[in-house]
């Protein structure tokens, strides 16, 4: 596959010029954040346009990444643009859609049976608009991104909140929705309210039982889940050079849970030895070239306090082992406490199965120094007590590692290999036994562990550490094992003890894989046809949503106020429903059936005001459209929050509701809302949220002035004849109030190409 070395070479020879004026605009030294996205600046640097968490910039990536998931509404999308060819460099990546139930080989043969005819659509659509398709197999997004297209200072956006990952080599890469995707495909520029950076310094170096994926569960700690919102983190110092490319991926990805548009490291040798092991030996000789413009202003990491918004100091000399959880990825416990909190939260201690890999911890050095462990089991006649499953990042790391012995290492141990896929990660997984929702105990190498959403069982207790923790208390069984300090039982009645793993950054002999899954497009796609079924129910090709129409809006029936966590899983779950993520009648079945109702703290259980009913939120939400009535949900903190579900903004627009009214969104979430048309307003007093009542009709008002930083009038008509006004804020631009009056952004690009 092609590497874009023009495209790299271009990027490269403004960056000099780029730097130097934006210096001079703003009258300062430069972050490497801030040097990246004044080089992606599609009309250079304005010192007025950079207020950071204000000002909406429009930025030119370099490359789209799309995940089969998401890319099939991303490319339905696509195909109304007008073009004959994708803008940009573009690659779509099928590993969402294979479900992880036996091994490696039978559920990648199912999934291509299940799934034909989405990957058809997906390499025949791709072969048509000149963008790059790695079949199923070929591994994880974010991991073959990493291999293959990530390079320092570059700029991509990808359609998964994961994106972020390739920020280990220095790419400002952001998760966004299929319609941002489809935006920059088309050729236009790509707009982002320009963040707020946090600094995250870290000095010393790890040894012994830490590795880089403590450092970003201790960040998680740190900052929340939301702590990272309308930010980019920025790490650097000693400690981040001594850590590798793919450890530096690996916290960079885990990011997008603390709501950061993204996360990046500098340019140093660590990135230019990964560049040279993956086969990109010229892009780390260019990127020597201009090595001072990979990274911030030593002025700026001499006196860090001065230039970032918010700065963190970690000294991984004294970093711990960290495990995080259950149920939310930011409870954070020092391995040296958790096993006290276990016992004192009353959380299953026997641990049922340990998953290592993942986009998230799957390259070669993740896995070497798990399968030093596993061997040492072998070794030590340890025999694991939990289940135990390895899913690799890419065919390239799988290949390289069997190779070099570490699958049959893991074998012996009892460990069973998964497809180069999501799988349980995303709650791709056909867990035995789950059904019968009884409480347990997980522990992954992944980074979400939301209630549900690797096996579908609320009463599974997930946990997020890394590789090397999970294989420890696999084999030891129990949560409330330390590795560090304890010792087990093995088969011949002896005290052993686990010593501390060791494992390669790169192997030794080289990368090496016999297909990597690439699949070039068409020099000339004319002659290709799309290969989409009429009659079929995964795909659907998409009409265009209807302009507004003018008014302000008038009698909107309250569907559903949601309380407390409602992520994107809640609004469009994932599981079973990914078959649909390419019809979206179809799937408009999932709206918000995990939302929990705030008036009856049931989930897909809403009360219809035309019937006085109750019923499930998507077939209320049908009958209101049938009626000609549009519907408002109300929402509270983060909503939206997780992945960047495309269908979670599109499902209700679909179904006729006219606009989200919460106390805070998720970036993606809002931007994805806006780009549908729809309207994304926050209560400008969260406290208004306690004013809504389960029967209320409501009026937006307005609209015919809607205007920049002018709030909107909410109007809440009580069944009781009572009403409440209250105010609204919202954060749309003059380009994003178009977007609403022509019906979704994807209009606009319609009419412009007509």
């Amino acid at each position: 596959m092609a590497f874009d070395i023009e495209m790299i070479k271009e990027v490269y020879a403004r960056f000099p010029e780029r730097i130097a004026a934006a210096r001079k605009a703003v009258g300062r030294p430069l972050t490497l954040t801030e040097k990246i996205l004044y080089a992606h600046l599609t009309e250079g640097p304005a010192s007025q346009a950079f207020k950071r968490g204000a000002s909406y910039v429009d930025f030119q990536p370099d490359r789209v990444a799309m995940q089969d998931a998401t890319a099939q509404m991303a490319l339905l999308q696509f195909m109304q643009a007008g073009r004959d060819k994708v803008a940009v460099p573009s690659t779509v990546h099928c590993d969402h859609l294979i479900q992880a139930e036996v091994g490696a080989e039978k559920d990648l043969n199912k999934a291509k049976d299940k799934n034909r005819e989405v990957y058809d659509f997906l390499a025949s659509v791709s072969n048509k608009y000149g963008i790059g398709f790695w079949k199923p197999g070929a591994g994880i997004i974010h991991q073959v991104v990493l291999e293959n297209y990530a390079f320092p200072g570059g700029m991509m956006i990808g359609t998964d909140s994961h994106t972020p990952n390739a920020g280990g080599l220095g790419m400002i890469a952001i998760g966004v929705g299929g319609a941002d995707a489809c935006d920059v495909m088309a050729g236009l520029p790509w707009e982002l309210k320009f963040p707020k950076l946090i600094g995250v310094k870290l000095t010393g170096k790890m040894s012994g039982w830490t590795s880089a994926k403590d450092v970003i569960l201790k960040v998680a700690g740190i900052l929340t889940v939301k702590g990272g919102t309308g930010a980019i983190v920025e790490y650097f110092g000693d400690g981040a050079r001594s850590l590798s490319a793919t450890g530096k991926g690996t916290i960079c990805n885990m990011g997008a849970e603390i709501g950061a548009t993204t996360s990046i490291f500098g340019y140093d040798e660590k990135s230019a030895a990964y560049l040279s092991g993956t086969g990109r030996s010229d892009i780390a000789a260019m990127a020597n070239a201009i090595a001072e413009h990979l990274t911030g202003d030593s002025e700026v990491y001499a006196n860090p306090e001065a230039y970032f918004d918010q700065l963190i100091e970690i000294n991984l000399s004294e970093l711990e082992p960290h495990v995080n959880g259950p149920f939310t990825p930011d409870l954070a416990w020092p391995i040296s406490k958790f096993a006290a909190a276990v016992k004192e939260n009353g959380w299953p201690a026997k641990l049922d199965v340990g998953l290592i890999g993942s986009c998230t911890n799957s390259s070669y050095e993740d896995i070497s120094r798990a399968a030093s462990l596993a061997q040492q089991a072998v070794d030590k006649k340890l025999i694991a007590k939990s289940e135990y499953t390895i899913t690799p990042g890419s065919e390239q790391v799988r290949f390289t590692v069997e190779r070099d012995g570490f699958l049959d290492t893991f074998g012996k141990m009892g460990g069973v290999v998964l497809a180069n896929a999501c799988g349980p990660c995303i709650g791709q997984w056909a867990r035995h036994g789950a059904e019968k929702q009884e409480k347990n105990s997980i522990i992954t190498s992944f980074n979400r562990n939301f209630a549900k959403r690797a096996d579908g069982n609320p009463n599974t207790h997930a946990f997020v550490a890394s590789p090397e923790i999970v294989t420890a208390l696999a084999i030891a069984g129990d949560l409330t094992f330390n590795p560090i300090t304890d010792t087990l039982t093995n088969a011949e009645g002896q005290q052993v003890k686990l010593e501390e793993p060791k494992g390669l950054e790169l192997p030794t002999k080289g990368f090496a894989v016999e297909d990597a899954g690439y699949q070039a497009p068409a020099e000339d796609g004319s002659k290709v046809n799309v290969l989409v079924d009429p009659k079929s129910d995964r795909l659907q090709l998409l009409d265009s949503f209807p302009a507004w129409e003018g008014t302000d809006l008038k009698g909107l029936k309250l569907l559903i106020k949601a309380k407390g966590k409602c992520t994107t899983d809640h609004i469009s779950m994932a599981g079973p429903w990914l078959k649909y993520r390419g019809h979206l009648d179809n799937i408009s079945n999932n709206m918000l059936i995990g939302a929990v109702n705030a008036f009856n703290d049931a989930t897909n259980k809403v009360k219809n005001q035309l019937t006085g009913e109750y019923g499930e939120v998507p077939a209320t939400q049908r009958h209101y459209k049938q009626h000609g009535i549009g519907s408002i949900v109300v929402g509270d903190e983060n909503y939206g929050e997780g992945s960047s579900r495309e269908h979670a903004a599109m499902e209700p627009r679909f179904l006729g509701v006219r606009a989200i009214l919460v106390k805070s969104f998720a970036r993606i979430h809002e931007t994805n809302l806006k780009k549908q048309g729809m309207l994304a307003l926050t209560f400008a007093n969260p406290a208004d949220y306690d004013l809504i009542h389960e029967d209320d009709v409501i009026d937006i008002l307005g609209l015919t002035s809607f205007a920049p930083g002018k709030p909107l009038q909410i109007v809440l008509n009580h069944k009781d004849g009572s009403t409440h006004t209250i105010t609204a804020n919202h954060t749309y631009n003059e380009g994003q109030i178009e977007w609403f009056k022509a019906g979704a952004a994807l209009n606009l690009i319609k009419a412009a190409a007509n």
